[in-house]
């Protein structure tokens, strides 16, 4: 999650924004947290251009996540640059609901601060250093409702599907909002499969289809069209161990040049006490 386009949450969106990430209610553990380390490689052509680190803790009512990552080398075409980003929220009725989202975006084109405070699926405040607007899709404030941020948007509940992987993690639309752009994630099945990190999780996997509609704040970068013109994409959620969350582990955008991958070669979950605490003082 960590390209100089904003963007990058989509990519990263495996992550990849990792795309840091995780899913939906802890289940069996009331008065327990668990807690994901991940951290993914972005790689363009078979070779290694960027990182994304993720943390998520997870409670009974809380959750807290936090992502870094950077991009660049062949990818500079693309995207260029660092980013990180955080996010805190509740949990109801087994599903993920942002109070607070924070991003930092570094390139050499450019450098962004978003703040946002959001309830219910409503931006209520929005603190962000944005560029000249003048080529960009307008963003109304229509467009500030009923979203999510690109972090919570990785947040998938299993408990509606019920135990195990369910196809059904997979048919939604998730309508984000980073703080500047506003694009729908639309989801859908597409296969099982089964997946291995060099530290952590070995298992199964559900693969889901993405497609990409920007839909206000952006302008033409690479990266938007790279994405949005029928580009093939999919994204591999694993289970967290001990919850009913599942998380992103692989992200595959499809090209006839050559494929961008964004998967995981960490993703281990551990048993914490039992206050949420933001990721990033972890």
């Amino acid at each position: 999650m960590m390209f100089h386009l904003r963007v990058a949450q989509t990519t990263i969106l495996a992550t990849g924004s990792a795309l840091a990430l995780m899913t939906a209610a802890l289940g069996d553990h009331a008065h327990a947290e668990g807690k994901l380390d991940a951290s993914y490689t972005i790689s363009f052509a078979h070779i290694r251009v960027g990182d994304i680190a993720a943390t998520g803790v997870f409670g009974e009512s809380e959750y807290a996540i936090s992502a870094r990552g950077r991009a660049g080398g062949l990818m500079k075409v693309l995207v260029d640059g660092e980013a990180s980003f955080a996010t805190h929220g509740t949990i109801k009725d087994g599903y993920p609901v942002p109070t607070t989202f924070t991003s930092k975006i570094v390139s050499d084109a450019e450098t962004s601060d978003v703040t946002m405070v959001l309830d219910e699926g409503s931006v209520k405040e929005l603190a962000a250093a944005t560029p000249p607007k003048s080529d960009r899709v307008p963003v109304t404030q229509a467009n500030r409702q009923g979203i999510v941020d690109p972090l919570t948007a990785m947040l998938f509940s299993a408990a509606a599907a019920g135990e195990g992987l369910s196809q059904d993690v997979c048919r939604h639309t998730l309508p984000i909002f980073d703080g500047q752009q506003r694009y729908d994630l639309k989801l859908a099945f597409k296969r099982m499969d089964k997946v291995t990190a060099e530290k952590g999780y070995a298992g199964p996997v559900v693969v889901c289809s993405v497609s990409y509609e920007p839909i206000a704040g952006h302008r033409a970068y690479p990266l938007v069209k790279y994405l949005s013109e029928g580009r093939e994409m999919e994204m591999a959620l694993a289970p967290v161990a001990g919850t009913r969350l599942l998380a992103p582990f692989r992200m595959l955008v499809v090209s006839a040049l050559a494929n961008l991958v964004i998967e995981a070669n960490q993703f281990e979950v551990t048993a914490q006490a039992s206050t949420v605490a933001d990721p990033k003082a972890q």
